[in-house]
């Protein structure tokens, strides 16, 4: 499918083969049309920061993309999952965007396992600076926070030491925006946060697969990194994506997850390739998860203020399927899992108060619902091949160099899951 993704200025140029016309930052005339960004160019203009002109097209290729993502269905796809889609978006910088396409369609391959075309051609939005009021922020760095358990775990760790001063930046969504604030007032005795909607709006049924959702968080955090003091005085800026190992590895449960299931948000692979481009781009960002080599329950016994997290760790949000049981965890998806596992592993009573609480029932809605018994399967698998054997299919990125300690935390993980399947009785 084509798609031509421009200012609302420009959306009538679009090349001979259109199929879906996307309007960026600003809202679509035609009911045909999708459009995104609005909201956040309107904060981020408010707020009158100046970032980077290749970090606005950097955002703008990712709203891009976010919004090809939510437009192209998979169902349509000849094998129902892999689509083919051919993207055309106007940037202020075509020429070199040309030059990165490859490198660009290569992470969104690996993101979101489509087959991606790209081109870009001028006209794309580069907001005119602040003649007056310019706003610099002194802080030194900039972490997504997200209103997940890690993110405020990395938040909490950033603000306890002492040496580095945070400047947070969300992606809000319904359910998590009264969270995502709260806690920012409340780390560190508060902190600055810039927090961003895409509001993409799709005439269409919206794809709900979202494998290409960490592109937009990275590019608020980049642009959010150039926008500080420190950049402008010349200085490389580190943008904290804080996750555990075991989820940013997301190994596949079992064969039949080696593709569709298991997303890649903040796999190593990815963050590399992002940061390659960073590079070529002159962008002075660089990226860092502080807990790649952390498990989840390890992150949450080395939080560097116990006192704080064991108040708030319940309140944070892991749930895949949070939305769809009214912004409740459901206690049994693959995010839950390991968030319960963690808690478990962590040796603190949970009260979140999970939809599906008690794994130990043996019915369809518990013990025998599909991602638990995929971490059944997982845990007896790697038991009788032996974890090698199991982990060597899910882990095969020549990119990543020495992959023990990758192979490490994931064994952890995978522990973690065991212990908590083992103390509520699922086998």
């Amino acid at each position: 499918m084509k798609l031509f993704c421009a200012p609302h200025d420009r959306i009538a140029a679009a090349p001979a083969g259109t199929e879906v016309p996307v309007v960026l930052y600003s809202h679509a005339d035609a009911r045909d049309t999708v459009s995104i960004g609005a909201t956040a160019l309107h904060r981020l203009t408010r707020h009158k920061f100046i970032a980077a002109p290749r970090a606005w097209d950097l955002l703008t290729i990712a709203l891009s993309v976010i919004a090809a993502d939510t437009a192209v269905s998979r169902g349509r796809s000849p094998d129902g999952w892999t689509r083919e889609i051919d993207l055309c978006v106007a940037v202020s910088d075509p020429e070199f965007w040309s030059s990165q396409a490859r490198l660009l369609k290569n992470q969104l391959r690996f993101l979101t396992t489509d087959i991606w075309s790209l081109e870009f051609v001028d006209g794309g939005i580069l907001p005119t600076p602040p003649k007056k009021g310019a706003v610099k922020p002194n802080q030194d760095c900039v972490c997504l926070l997200s209103g997940g358990l890690d993110s405020l775990i990395g938040a909490i760790d950033l603000a306890a030491g002492g040496t580095r001063k945070p400047y947070l930046v969300s992606q809000v969504s319904k359910g998590d925006k009264r969270r995502q604030a709260r806690f920012a007032t409340m780390i560190g005795g508060g902190l600055p946060r810039l927090e961003l909607n895409h509001n993409v709006k799709c005439p269409r049924t919206n794809e709900r697969s979202q494998r290409a959702r960490s592109i937009i968080f990275l590019a608020y955090g980049v642009l959010m990194a150039t926008a500080l003091k420190g950049y402008h005085e010349g200085k490389a800026v580190t943008l904290y994506v804080c996750e555990n190992g075991f989820i940013s590895i997301n190994p596949p449960l079992t064969t039949g997850r080696l593709g569709s299931l298991s997303t890649r948000t903040t796999h190593p692979v990815f963050i590399g390739q992002f940061q390659q481009l960073l590079g070529a781009a002159g962008l002075r960002v660089t990226i860092e998860n502080p807990y790649q080599f952390k498990t989840k329950g390890e992150m949450l016994r080395e939080c560097t203020d116990q006192a704080f997290l064991k108040k708030q760790a319940s309140k944070s949000t892991s749930c895949g399927r949070f939305g769809v049981f009214g912004y409740r965890h459901c206690g049994r998806c693959v995010p839950c899992l390991i968030r319960r596992a963690a808690f478990h592993r962590w040796g603190v009573t949970d009260t979140t108060g999970y939809v599906y609480d008690d794994l130990s029932r043996d019915d369809s809605d518990h013990a025998r619902f599909d991602d638990v018994r995929s971490a059944a399967v997982a845990v007896a698998e790697a038991k009788a091949e032996g974890f090698d054997r199991w982990i060597r299919p899910r882990l095969t990125a020549p990119s990543l160099g020495d992959t023990t300690a990758y192979k490490q935390v994931v064994s952890r993980g995978l522990g973690e899951l065991e212990a908590l399947l083992t103390s509520t009785g699922v086998k």
